[in-house]
Formats: structure tokens, sequence, C-alpha cells
């Protein structure tokens, strides 16, 4: 969240096998000259997709070391290593490959819809300082790093540390670091590539060799600057973990990080959970009452800006360049917040003058500078269109905001609410019937919440004088109006049997 608006949202799945990063030995399975690609196995059920463009120029260097890793176990290291010359830049897939051949890969894009991994062949090790690129002695600087002198002195520092044969890439967190605070990193990442190595040993595609850390932690290593004031967890394990490895990445950051212990649900008490319903689904309103139609189709993501009947000014023009520009803002955060990727339409409000159309060109770029991923903005056209392509490397994130009524299933039938104390009741009843000392929490949407609580005496009152038990209330806005849940003091639901099956 950025001055309390919600800007990226990212979700992590506990069965998720293939993340951007991930390191595998896998097998070509079919080279296709047609498209210049190759597939290759790395244990998805869709073959990975390898593509001319992606094998980088150090490939023969790359095979050369495959081979040595899984045939004789060698030093990892490239002190002795021989470079291998460059393979053409516009050459053939089937000149540089073999089917069945053994290759070290990086997976590049996430799998998205039908398609496999999209998968390269130059490996990198990342860090929070440095990027590791083996078999290469290139050293490149952050262009984000102004200051000629710091730029300067990462140069000489990298050089004098520099293990032969690896490149380094210097992020724009080294900006001031010291040479033992990147020494270190450098070390921790050398030793994964001797990990890596060593598990190549005899080793039988398809393997993965080395997984990128898990979202939280790789979300820290590349987002986390002086800037960041909280981070909340409401995780008991995952605030260790988080605390854990702040300590080794930023140690004086440490103290933002609360371990959330509040009644309402976390994304319910910062406003998140509002945020998403309001910013997903087809329609996108603004604070000024103007708003943003976003459509997808197979080729493309279509933006329509409309400046809503809320919106009055004196000046036609006046109007149109303000709802413009504060479109382009929420534009940059929509495509961020959904990871939209691809070629972007944007349909502004026409602008005769050039003065404006350029302002809202710049004002477009200024608020696209935060977003990580690689983007390309165009002027607007005659037809006063603009053009966005921004680099996808993990699926869309889409959050359908309309519901089917939960009650009915959309057959436009409910079951009578004023039954819905009766089955709480009854449930209820059961609950310390079979298990007489548990300790017991019913969470319920907010209006029923507040119908158990509010009054005296309050429904909550009434039971603990008739089971001299006291309930815990807690309501929660994700809940629709007949949903409710038991729960213990283990925070475990207390499943009934007898429940219908609708509310299952």
């Amino acid at each position: 969240m950025e001055d309390r608006q919600l800007v990226e949202l990212h979700n992590q799945k506990t069965d998720t096998n293939f993340t951007v990063g991930d390191i595998f030995l896998g097998k070509i399975k079919r080279l296709m000259p047609g498209l210049n690609a190759a597939f290759v196995d790395i244990g998805h059920k869709k073959d990975a997709f390898l593509h001319y463009t992606d094998l980088g120029p150090k490939l023969n260097s790359l095979i050369k070391f495959t081979n040595i890793a899984v045939n004789s176990g060698n030093n990892s290291r490239l002190d002795n290593f021989q470079i291998e010359p460059d393979i053409q830049k516009g050459g053939k897939i089937d000149k540089v490959l073999k089917r069945r051949q053994y290759i070290l890969v990086q997976i590049l894009k996430e799998p998205i819809s039908t398609k496999g991994p999209r998968l390269s062949c130059e490996v990198t090790i990342p860090g929070r300082y440095l990027v590791l690129t083996p078999f290469s002695n290139v050293i490149a600087v952050s262009k984000k790093i102004a200051n000629a002198e710091e730029r300067k002195r990462l140069r000489v520092l990298i050089e004098s540390i520099r293990p032969k044969n690896f490149g380094v890439i210097v992020r724009t967190a080294a900006e001031g670091k010291k040479v033992a605070d990147l020494h270190e990193e450098l070390q921790i990442m050398l030793e994964k590539w001797d990990g890596m190595f060593q598990q190549m040993h005899n080793a039988k595609p398809p393997k993965k060799l080395m997984s990128e850390l898990d979202k939280t932690s790789s979300i820290l290593r590349d987002l986390l600057t002086d800037s960041f004031n909280k981070i909340v967890v409401n995780d008991k394990q995952l605030y260790q973990n988080i605390r854990t490895y702040m300590e080794s990445i930023a140690p004086d950051q440490v103290n933002i990080i609360n371990q959330y212990r509040g009644k309402k649900p976390l994304f319910d008490a910062y406003g998140v959970t509002k945020q998403i319903k309001a910013s997903f689904g087809k329609t996108a309103t603004m604070r000024s009452g103007a708003y943003l139609v976003i459509e997808h189709t197979e080729a493309m993501h279509v933006i329509d800006v409309n400046s809503g009947h809320k919106l009055k000014s004196k000046s036609a023009e006046n109007t149109a360049l303000k709802v413009n520009l504060e479109a382009a803002d929420e534009i940059a955060r929509q495509l961020r917040l959904r990871d939209i990727g691809g070629l972007i339409i944007i349909d502004f409000i026409d602008m005769r003058k050039s003065d404006q159309r350029k302002q809202l060109l710049t004002a477009m770029r200024q608020a696209m500078k935060k977003d990580r991923a690689q983007h390309t903005i165009l002027p607007l056209s005659k037809f006063g269109l603009m053009q966005i392509t921004r680099q996808r490397v993990r699926p869309e994130v889409n959050i359908d905001t309309s519901e089917v009524c939960p009650t009915c299933d959309g057959s436009g039938k409910v079951n009578a609410s004023v039954l819905l104390i009766d089955e709480i009741n009854r449930d209820l009843k059961y609950i310390l019937q079979s298990s007489p000392k548990a300790k017991i929490t019913l969470v319920v949407h907010p209006y029923v919440a507040a119908y158990l609580t509010k009054g005296f005496p309050s429904v909550q009152m009434a039971w603990f004088r008739k089971y001299l038990r006291w309930v815990t209330i807690k309501s929660d806005n994700n809940f629709y109006l007949n949903k409710y849940r038991f729960y213990d003091k283990e925070q475990d639901e207390i499943r009934l049997d007898n429940r219908s099956s609708k509310q299952e």
C-alpha cells in the first residue's frame, strides 16, 4: 500500500511448483525450427517453451558446464573453466540444440492460461544487493544509482571480490553499502551455485535444482527500501520467518514488523477488502466520479476513460484534462494491482491542444515510474488512443467482484432469513452438548453480529444465562448474510455433520 492506497496484490498457492526464478535441469523434448524454439520437459503438464532469443550468447558454455556437472561432478567454480565462443544472434535453434539433450534452464514466465512456463538459458542467481551471472566477466551497475562517484566505487569494489568467469549486476539497494555486506551476499550466492552443481551429478531430468524464495521473502528482497514504515503480519509463524529474514538483509528495519492481534480480519482493519472489491471488476471508479471501463480480449486489454455525470466545469477542455490526469494515475495503479501485461490500449477523453496531450503523456510516464515491470508508453495517436506494452511474468490477478446470490444460487428463491437464528441456536446447542468445555467463537456477517450483541438483554447474554457459557461473536465482511461458522480456541472450524449442503 502507498499512501493507504492498494497498489500491488500478490498471492501464493501452497501447491504452486513453478515460480519465476526457479532453476531446473530439463530435457529437450521437441525442436520447432518454424518457431525457432524448443519445448523442454521440466515436469510441468505442458512442456515449457524456450525461444532462440532466450538462449543467451553463452549457451555453448552453459551446455558444456551442464555436461561436466551431470557426468563428472568436478569443481563447481569456474576459475579453470574455458568459456566457449558466443552463439550467433540470429541463428537457428536446430543448429545449437539436439533432441533429448540435457539443459540448465530458468523460469522466465509462469504458466499462463493454456501455455506452459517460458524458459531462459541466461541463468542468474539474485540477491538483495547483487545478481550473479555465470559464464560472464561483465560488471553492470543499476541505472537508478545516479551518483557517478558511487557507481565507480561499486565497480572497483565488485571487481576486487568477483570470482573469475562470474559476472555481477549491482542492484539499486547496494548504494552506500560496505564491502563486507556485498562480499557476504556474494558468498551466499556462490554457495547456492555449489549446491546446484552437486545436485546435478548423475541427475535425471526433470529436476528442480534451486527454488526462488517464498513469495513474502522475494517481495521483501526486491521491494524493501528505507521508505517502508510498517510491515503487518497476522500469522505467528510467518512473523517469525520475516523477522529472521529481515535480520539478515536489513537489521536496522526489523522494528517495522508488527504482528497483528486485532479482532477484525487484517484486510478489513486496513481497508484492503473494501479496496479489492472496489478496484477489481469491469469498472473502476475514481474519487471525482469519473470511472474506467477495463475490458480484456484475447489480443489486448482495452481501457475507456469516462468523465461520469458528477464532474462539472465551465471549460470542457479543462474538464477533459482534469479527468485524463486523474485517470492516468488510476490506470498506472490498476496495471500494477491487476498485473496486466501485453498490449494495452487506452481511450482517453479527446483533447485538441497539443500541449495538453504532451502534459498527459508526461503524467502517464511519471505515474508508471514506480512500476517494476518493463513497459513502453507511446504518445497519443491521431485518434486520441494511447498504446502501452507491459511485461507479463505471472498470470493476471483477476478477482470477480460480481456475486451470484449465495443463498439462492441465482434461482431467485431464498430460505427465510428469520430462520437463521434458529439454525445458529440449534448448532450452538449441539456443540455445547457434545463438547461442554469448549471455548467457542461464532463468526457471522456484521449485520447478524449486531443483531446478536446489541440491546439489553442481547441474544449473546441470553445464551450465557441459558448455557452458563460465554460465546465470543466476531464479524467478517467477507461472510454473506446467511453464512456463519463456529471455531474452537485453536481457531479451527467446528464442523457439523447436520449443516445443510447450501452452507457448506
